[in-house]
């Protein structure tokens, strides 16, 4: 399946997207325990995950990119969804609390430049996630369905991708360890599945998430190394193990 808008939207209104989003939405709301007052960016295609954010937010706003196409997004106060470059957000300097990537990472061409860019419109102190296909997850090795498309990550690939990027990778999770298929009995056994994933932190989770925090000083070292990156888009090389954490399962400082 290309990997569209539209494509995103009806997938998440089928039985195994309602699964797949259900099975992310409670390590959200664990990490993100309020956002009253705050200013959330939903990047990529956050839709299935943002709605319990945007009733609490100060303002919550959706921005799709170009290739992907966008959906109208309304919430209470209007209309909240806009078409950019990943690489260049229609978006003030500094202005958002919490920042969470959902189908925006994997598909990116040159993806230091697309951080950089989330850190540049993120407040200070401000928390971002990133959700993406898990490298040894069974969703990423099909693509019948969204998490088969683009670059997968290892826990070890995203962090130091996040940190060559300015922000300090604070906790990490897998989720979706229902099986990817739309096969009846497949779905019948998804709860069983994630909650025994969970349980027992299984590493195979279809998807990874991974929640950091804006450092307000970028070492030179690190400046050079992301140009590096810019300038030759590559693999991103295996880090050593990070983000020991599990998303959602402490509470952290606000």
């Amino acid at each position: 399946m290309p990997l569209t808008a539209q494509s995103l939207q009806a997938f998440y209104g089928s039985r195994l997207g309602q699964i797949a989003a259900g099975a992310v939405k409670p390590r959200l709301a664990a990490a993100w325990e309020s956002v009253t007052g705050l200013d959330v960016l939903g990047l990529g295609f956050p839709l299935p995950f943002l709605e319990p954010f945007a009733k609490q937010a100060r303002r919550c706003v959706v921005v799709m990119p170009e290739d992907l196409g966008a959906i109208a997004w309304c919430t209470e106060r209007g209309a909240a969804t806009a078409l950019s470059a990943q690489a260049r957000l229609p978006l003030l300097d500094n202005v958002f609390d919490r920042v969470l990537v959902a189908h925006g990472l994997e598909e990116c061409e040159v993806p230091q430049r697309f951080l950089r860019e989330i850190w540049r419109v993120m407040a200070p102190e401000g928390r971002l996630i990133v959700l993406v296909p898990n490298r040894a997850g069974l969703w990423a090795r099909s693509e019948a369905q969204p998490f088969g498309h683009g670059r997968p990550y290892s826990r070890g690939q995203l962090a130091e991708l996040l940190r060559d990027a300015a922000f300090e990778p604070l906790a990490s999770a897998r989720a979706l360890f229902a099986l990817p298929w739309s096969w009846p009995p497949a779905l019948a056994m998804a709860k069983t599945l994630e909650d025994l994933g969970a349980s027992l932190a299984l590493p195979l989770g279809g998807v990874l998430l991974m929640e950091a925090i804006k450092r307000q000083h970028i070492a030179p070292a690190q400046t050079q190394r992301g140009r590096e990156r810019e300038a030759v888009v590559s693999k991103v090389p295996q880090a050593s193990p990070a983000c020991e954490r599990t998303l959602g399962s402490a509470k952290k400082k606000r």
